[in-house]
């Protein structure tokens, strides 16, 4: 990689289609997809690249099991098409960045048989909607397997858990990624570069 000064001078003399203020997440992601679309781009981020809100997420990559609730709960088919593309994304981001994400698997504890059912039909149709992009199949854990693999949740009236799979990742090294493609791509990207104002020229005629 160039040296900040070299960056700097680039920057400085340089003449670019799109500029992108914010190295988070999202500003790193639009400079990417700028700079892969032919857009000469540069990135300045004010301070860490990646410092505030896209390093503090929950860092999970989930298809959205709460919408599908939302969507058969409200018949809303516009959460149903959010869950779909969520699912799709969370599927790339585990083959992409292996380095980077993992399988997760979570278990919902169930203390009445009602609950069991109502868990475990949603879940299936959240594995349904995955298709070939499911991590794997949700299933169903008795009471010792629950106990024996989260021994410290409450055992009143536990009856067991619906195991179902999610991923995990690395918020901020999946941040430094993106700007390092972005600059492998070729456009110019600097942190500790703050944007303090606009000046608007004449556009030529």
């Amino acid at each position: 990689m160039r040296s900040r000064e070299e960056t700097l001078r680039s920057i400085e003399g340089g003449s670019f289609d799109v500029c992108v203020i914010g190295g988070g997440a999202t500003g790193a992601g639009c400079a990417l997809d700028a700079q892969l679309r032919g857009l000469k781009t540069v990135l300045v981020e004010a301070g860490d690249f990646g410092g505030a809100s896209s390093s503090k997420s929950t860092k999970i990559i989930h298809g959205g099991v709460r919408y599908l609730e939302e969507a058969v709960k409200e018949l809303d088919a516009a959460e149903y098409l959010v869950v779909n593309r969520a699912l799709c994304e969370r599927i790339l981001m585990l083959k992409n960045g292996p380095y980077l994400c993992r399988a997760l698997e979570f278990l919902i504890p169930c203390f009445q048989w009602l609950d069991v059912g109502y868990y475990d039909v949603g879940l299936k149709l959240y594995d349904w909607l995955a298709g070939e992009a499911s991590i794997f199949p949700s299933h169903f854990l008795s009471r010792n397997e629950t106990l024996r693999r989260m021994p410290t949740v409450k055992n009143d009236d536990l009856v067991g858990s619906i195991a179902y799979a999610d991923g995990q990742f690395n918020d901020a090294r999946h941040n430094i990624a993106l700007v390092k493609t972005f600059w492998e791509s070729g456009g110019d990207a600097s942190n500790y570069l703050r944007v303090t104002g606009f000046h608007i020229s004449q556009w030529p005629d």
